[in-house]
């Protein structure tokens, strides 16, 4: 019975994804291989023949969000749909869940260590919770270079003199501050987190569906580009400024 409703599922999305591409004009770019997937550009743009766990960097993290163990997956999901449902619509705040937890922590080690004396007659040695300080380290270092590479990136758009490129990241970051100002925060990282464990699996299951889905939107967004730089971008007066040195 479950194989049979996952089977249906999946030729429920993969209908959908046929649906989907049919509805996108086909850009006469694209060319297919002797396997039937899309190549040269569109493996290159997206990711080229590496798999999504490669490029997901391989590892335990790569697991969870391909779902390769359900109930550890599972898992993680149900703790941060938890969590959101919790701070979003039950109105939480964050320091009034950390005192509950503290308090409720406290109480337990507080009648673990009391009973268990009444009952051995001697003091019980409570296991004591301590988290590595290499934990803490390790997570600053990758945080912090995952915010410079971020940096970065940026200023090698805004430094680089691609047009296309800066008003796309331009374009992205207005889109975001649209979505900000329709959502919280704490939905914005829930719906990413989500997005993280749900996208990388589908991709996985139906990448030439997405990939032709993609490459022929992208082929859209292209044109639409060149009509506009044609029509308007082309024509804006470019002058170079060029600065005499004072004698």
């Amino acid at each position: 019975m479950a194989e049979h409703s996952e089977n249906a599922a999946e030729n429920m999305m993969s209908g959908i994804m046929d649906a989907i591409a049919d509805k996108i004009p086909k850009q006469k770019s694209v060319r297919f291989d002797d396997e039937g997937s899309i190549s040269g550009q569109a493996k290159k743009l997206f990711g080229g023949h590496k798999s999504v766990h490669h490029v997901l960097g391989g590892g335990k993290s790569a697991d969870v969000l391909l779902w390769r163990n359900k109930k550890i997956s599972s898992s993680v999901l149900a703790v941060a749909t938890a969590a959101w449902v919790f701070f979003e619509w039950l109105d939480y705040h964050f320091l009034t869940i950390v005192s509950f937890v503290l308090v409720l922590g406290m109480v337990v080690q507080f009648g673990w260590s009391s009973f268990a004396g009444m009952l051995n007659g001697s003091p019980s040695n409570v296991p004591r919770l301590e988290l590595p300080e290499e934990l803490f380290a390790n997570i600053g270092v990758a945080v912090g270079a995952q915010v410079n590479k971020f940096l970065g990136s940026l200023q090698d758009v805004s430094c680089g003199r691609d047009l296309k490129q800066f008003l796309m990241v331009v374009a992205g970051f207005i889109v975001t501050a649209f979505i900000g100002s329709w959502f919280s925060l704490i939905t914005v990282i829930y719906i990413g987190f989500v997005c993280a464990h749900t996208l990388p699996v589908f991709y996985e299951r139906y990448h030439d569906q997405v990939d032709e889905v993609l490459y022929n939107m992208l082929g859209l967004i292209g044109s639409q580009y060149q009509k506009l730089d044609k029509g308007v971008l082309s024509k804006m007066p470019k002058g170079n400024l060029k600065f005499r040195k004072s004698q």
